[in-house]
């Protein structure tokens, strides 16, 4: 098990949940629009929240939007030490830099104490706040390519040696990410990492993920393959487009892996010409209408009787197609029949029912 630590209030490793996690596409500065967008991932189940801060002027409106984030803010740090530094004086709860981009002085160079990185590894001991070893495949340091190219040994590499640096500063508040946009090169290097140096949390995800369907396609494979082993602390499902469809990804990701700690798990059949309801339809309205739910129910909308009850005979609760009415059931045993016109609100309401 890996040690833990804390992001504001949100424990991440050493048996804590698994929590999700997501990354604004507002431009920093734009305080009111990152707040706003921060709000709406937090509603939709987001835990973490990371912010891009590509200059000064970023930097600075942190505090501003800390103050009214009702999550966690991680800073997301490149090139630039100073805007980590400012980041910290903003009040952020984590920083994330990356080693191929600043300078950690690799190789274990008995300098780095005095290297620009100690100064952030000072700062972030003072405010009580962790660091993230961001390894990205596609921004390794130059001896690192050299020796290694890109690969999973060179990602692992490149973190342990940073980890090393930032120990010789006297810090330890340490989490681990090693993205690729290859999903077995991903694999490869969170498993090695876990096998070779398993003290530190691990933060799980595909980087350049894509679309939509793409995205959740890799991250299920990489992400969740890898949870499914033991192995990950925290996950960051990337997609592009609206960060909430990570946050829904995420989710998802973590009910079929039976990780999630609670929420509404739909399960439904495909429907085929048997189907005597709108299944659509009314699997999308059951998804939107339950999504604030925390409590933990699986809820099965069939589209006939054949894929009805005993099929989904481990749900809570769910609902079977018929000829003009559909049937209700809870643990695979019928309940009554539901009239076909009435069945999001009936539904919805022995949902709300039965938490």
């Amino acid at each position: 098990m890996s040690m833990q630590i804390s992001v504001g209030g949100v424990k991440v490793g050493g048996g804590a949940g698994i929590s999700i996690q997501s990354m604004t596409n507002t431009k920093t500065h734009d305080i009111a629009a990152s707040v706003e967008q921060i709000c709406g991932l937090a509603e939709a189940g987001c835990d973490i929240v990371r912010l891009a801060v590509p200059d000064m002027e970023a930097a600075r409106a942190l505090g501003k939007i800390r103050a009214q984030s009702p999550i966690p803010m991680v800073a997301d740090i490149h090139f630039d030490y100073r805007l980590a530094l400012e980041a910290i004086a903003q009040g952020a709860d984590k920083i994330r830099i990356n080693p191929g981009n600043i300078r950690f002085q690799h190789g274990g160079d008995a300098n780095a104490a005095q290297s620009p990185i100690s100064e952030v590894a000072a700062a972030a001991r003072k405010a009580k706040i962790p660091i993230r070893v961001g390894i990205n495949s596609g921004s390794l340091p130059p001896e690192i390519l050299k020796k290694h190219g890109i690969s999973a040994e060179g990602m692992v590499q490149a973190a342990l040696e940073s980890i090393l640096i930032l120990n010789t500063c006297d810090f330890d508040d340490i989490c681990v990410s090693l993205k690729s946009s290859d999903v077995r090169r991903t694999i490869e290097a969170y498993r090695l990492m876990h096998e070779k140096y398993p003290r530190y949390p691990l933060h799980l995800g595909v980087t350049e993920a894509g679309l939509p369907i793409a995205a959740a396609v890799k991250s299920a494979l990489g992400i969740g393959s890898l949870l499914m082993s033991g192995i990950g602390d925290t996950i960051r499902v990337s997609v592009t487009g609206a960060p909430a469809r990570e946050v829904e990804i995420a989710r998802e990701i973590l009910t079929v892996c039976g990780l999630n700690e609670g929420g509404v798990e739909i399960i439904s059949c495909p429907g085929c010409g048997r189907c005597n309801i709108d299944l659509v339809n009314v699997a999308n309205e059951i998804r939107s209408k339950t999504r604030g739910i925390k409590r933990k129910i699986k809820v099965a909308i069939m589209g006939c009787a054949v894929n009805g009850p005993g099929e989904a005979r481990d749900a809570d609760i769910g609902i079977a197609g018929g000829a003009g009415d559909v049937i209700l059931f809870k643990k695979g045993v019928k309940v009554r029949k539901i009239a076909g016109d009435n069945i999001i609100n009936e539904l919805l309401e022995e949902i709300h029912g039965d938490l």
